[in-house]
């Protein structure tokens, strides 16, 4: 196997899990025998578990001596909660371990450079964009900026609308665009809406499978806004968590969720405007669905922009089809 191929069965890996391992980044792994043949895949376990690289060299046993390591993220070099992995997969007699991405965390960096001190080979950076801007975007984030990482989820018409003139809205996106914002949800460390929409639309804010059912995993459910919030609203059920936040200040969200790492915020135009004012967007997924609707109910609100050149550039960081709806990603330029 290649070691681009097996990079892509550790960034499956990665994605499996993402969401489970805070704080611990998520982490896939594959090993290959030394005739490139698949012995061991695993993933970073919930915090104080393995990492991903024990779980594959358990997997593999002995048949990892003289093959391949492949990793998403830099093997660790430092002792935490568990052992280096380094020490792992030297035990294992490693011969050559690949990465998609350098650990930029000072206390786990150089577990590469380690590694090749004691004679194994190292190649960096394969598929490292892609693992980058995928599972391991809002850990990264997170270390370079010390803050977590926003992504503003809005669904919309072609014309921009987030509602008809009459306030209806459901639904303007696909079965299809749902189920894939409710996956994004249960990965997501919090979900974020403003008072306003739990008064408009009492929304429950969990993670849903198709049919209904709650995922296994639930995100923290966040209101934010100085009106008072019904018990009988669905977001106060048990659920999931609920933190409410008498507050508009973005910044002051941002502080109260620190510890977190990957936000997802799904306020309505009121709230999305001032985070974007703010500057605290970090990402928009936009689900747009092929439909006019015109009218006043625009997706978004004044964000300060009173001439063309004020106003903010974004770059397509993917387009994606999603039933009839595209998905477009974007990040600030």
């Amino acid at each position: 196997m290649s070691f681009e191929a097996a990079m892509r069965l550790a960034i499956a890996q990665a994605d499996r899990v993402k969401g489970t391992t805070y704080p611990n980044p998520p982490v896939g792994a594959v090993v290959l025998d030394s005739a490139g043949d698949i012995v061991g895949v695993g993933a970073t376990e919930p915090v104080g578990g393995a990492h991903a690289e024990v779980v594959a060299l358990r997997a593999a046993g002995e048949r990892a001596r003289g093959g391949t390591a492949v990793v998403t993220l830099e093997p660790c070099n430092h002792h935490g909660r568990t052992p280096p992995c380094v020490d792992a997969l030297l035990a294992a007699g490693i011969s050559t371990v690949v990465h998609a991405v350098a650990d930029p965390n000072p206390v786990a960096a150089d577990g590469a450079a380690r590694l090749a001190g004691a004679g194994v080979t190292t190649v960096p950076g394969v598929l490292g964009a892609e693992v980058a801007g995928g599972s391991l975007r809002e850990w990264l984030h997170k270390l370079r900026t010390g803050r977590p990482h926003v992504t503003w989820k809005v669904a919309g018409s072609v014309d921009g609308r987030s509602a008809a003139a009459d306030g209806t809205s459901q639904w303007i996106t696909s079965p299809q665009a749902r189920a894939d914002v409710h996956l994004r949800r249960a990965a997501a460390d919090a979900v974020i809406v403003g008072t306003g929409t739990v008064v408009a639309d009492d929304p429950a804010l969990t993670a849903r499978t198709p049919d209904g059912a709650l995922y296994d995993r639930q995100p923290l459910r966040v209101v934010v806004g100085l009106r008072e919030v019904a018990a009988d609203r669905k977001v106060r059920n048990a659920d999931s968590p609920t933190m409410l936040l008498r507050t508009r200040d973005p910044a002051e969200v941002l502080r109260a969720l620190a510890d977190r790492t990957d936000l997802f915020l799904e306020s309505g135009p009121a709230l999305a405007s001032a985070f974007l004012r703010a500057g605290l967007i970090d990402r928009i997924l936009a689900y747009v669905a092929p439909v006019l609707i015109g009218g006043p109910n625009t997706v978004i609100d004044t964000i300060g922009v009173d001439t063309l050149t004020q106003a903010p550039r974004w770059s397509y960081d993917s387009v994606l089809r999603v039933g009839p709806d595209v998905l477009l990603s974007l990040v600030p330029d």
